[in-house]
């Protein structure tokens, strides 16, 4: 099991671009699919996810 947390650890920390795009992505249909009800919680989420995903996050 071990090997997989490596290897997808591994991808975050390479694409850390890629998944954040991704998340903000994930973000938008929620705020959308909750008209826009929960939208500070959902950007906070967002925000913590991505400070989350591998070294140089670049949205920080």
């Amino acid at each position: 099991m071990s090997k997989i947390v490596d290897k997808a650890k591994e991808f975050l920390g390479k694409h850390d671009d890629k998944v954040d795009e991704g998340l903000d992505k994930a973000g938008e249909q929620v705020d959308r699919r909750t008209d826009q009800k929960y939208t500070d919680q959902v950007q906070k989420g967002v925000q913590s996810a991505k400070e989350h995903t591998g070294e140089g996050d670049t949205t920080k």
